[in-house]
């Protein structure tokens, strides 16, 4: 929560994401994503225990949300969405904080991710925060006509807190 705060944003307040966020999780799902992740993939993520959490805003809008998997020292970043009427306030990176948060309470040492090979926004604020390109999956991501898209592979060291 303090790292929201310290990036200017409105009051907000952050919590487990739980199967009954998933109505507002999937209205901003589609909004951001030309192909969003299903509702089933937001209840198997949850059902397994993976670490996700929510943001709202003064209304008690949904801001954003994250998904991750953790794996044997390291946290893989499924999922990290800003509502797309809130993106360019900082709140990409206020999540991303709250990601590397849950990676040193777990005691995880490396953040992974994908991101489309066309979302340069998204590479861009990566970059700034600190991780690095390490490779590229071919055909990776679903397109609604034509072919698969290339992901990036990014890699973040996490210091222990």
């Amino acid at each position: 929560m303090s790292a929201l705060l310290e990036r200017n944003l409105p009051p907000c307040e952050v919590a487990l994401m739980r199967v009954p966020d998933l109505t507002e999780v999937m209205a901003v799902e589609r909004q951001a994503y030309p192909v969003p992740w299903t509702h089933g993939n937001f209840v198997d993520s949850l059902a397994a225990g993976y670490p996700a959490e929510v943001v709202r805003g003064p209304r008690a809008e949904l801001l954003g949300y994250w998904v991750g998997m953790p794996g044997v020292d390291e946290l893989h970043l499924l999922n990290i969405t800003v509502a797309p009427v809130w993106q360019g306030r900082g709140l990409a990176v206020a999540l991303l904080d709250r990601v590397v948060t849950a990676c040193r309470q777990r005691g995880l040492t490396q953040l992974w991710l994908e991101v489309r090979v066309g979302n340069e926004r998204a590479r861009e604020v990566y970059a700034r925060y600190g991780f690095a390109e390490v490779g590229r999956r071919r055909a990776y991501y679903p397109v609604k006509q034509g072919p698969r898209e290339d992901a990036i592979l990014m890699s973040l060291t996490v210091d222990p807190a």
